[in-house]
């Protein structure tokens, strides 16, 4: 059983090559950012347990303040 693609899923799938996966990798960079500066300031196995566990929702607690300070100065 094949199965063919019309003209127009053809025309998605060439347009959509090659631009997937951006946003992974600067996803990845922050969390090994993150990691590196929890790690090198953590000074017991626990700080650096929570470091660890911090790299992974940076982007979130960032997104999360970033929408704080601006609903701030629209009041």
């Amino acid at each position: 059983m094949t199965t063919e693609l019309t003209a127009i899923e053809k025309k998605h799938q060439k347009s959509t090559m090659g631009r997937q996966g951006g946003g992974d990798a600067v996803y990845g960079i922050g969390i090994f950012g993150a990691w590196a500066y929890y790690l090198s300031h953590a000074t017991t196995f626990q700080e650096g347990v929570l470091g660890f566990l911090k790299g992974f929702v940076w982007p979130a607690v960032l997104v999360y303040e970033l929408l704080k300070f601006l609903n701030k100065e629209t009041e």
